[in-house]
């Protein structure tokens, strides 16, 4: 006696099921891909090899040059890894971290390259009617809270100040 035949899905169905399989298996590689896990030393081509290419690439002032990974606009995190001139691994940091804006942003002084090379391109430019200029936010977590950074950009391109505030999450629907 044969096996009664497997039911056949649709080719709609089967595109879906396949969509939700490799989104699967992207986030699962994704998960991996951590870039708190590099240490100090690793090669810039094993930094490479394990996250991929970066978001962006700036040269450091000091010499050397930064690997920059953005989870924005949706994500809540920046991570700098910052390689020497010999292109080995200084130290990596989640950059949107409210304890450091106060010691690295200089209103006055920085420039949107300064902001771009710290934090990454925002999430969101927004303008207000009581500053000449852009304010760009970023996400970020602080904790269990969900936070924005805001920075002035005058039309110049100059910083002028910052701020953070928590960011306003949707209620969760109604379960009735």
């Amino acid at each position: 006696m044969n096996a009664p035949a497997a039911p056949r899905w649709p080719a709609w169905a089967r595109r879906v099921a396949l969509g939700v399989a490799a989104l699967a298996t992207a986030a699962g590689l994704a998960a991996c891909a951590m870039p708190e896990r590099i240490a100090p030393g690793t090669p810039a081509a094993e930094v490479l090899h394990t996250l991929g290419a970066p978001s962006a690439r700036y040269p450091l002032p000091e010499g050397g040059e930064r690997l920059q990974y953005t989870r924005q606009p949706a994500g809540q995190q920046v991570f700098n890894v910052d390689l020497d001139a010999q292109g080995r691994t200084l130290r990596v940091e989640q950059a949107l971290n409210e304890s450091l804006f106060a010691q690295r942003i200089q209103p006055n002084h920085w420039t949107k390259t300064d902001v771009l090379r710290e934090y990454g391109p925002p999430a969101q430019i927004i303008g207000v009617h009581n500053f000449k200029g852009d304010i760009w936010v970023w996400r970020y977590a602080d904790g269990p809270v969900w936070r924005l950074l805001y920075i002035d950009v005058d039309p110049g391109g100059t910083v002028r100040g910052y701020s953070v505030g928590d960011e306003s999450l949707p209620d969760p629907p109604d379960p009735r």
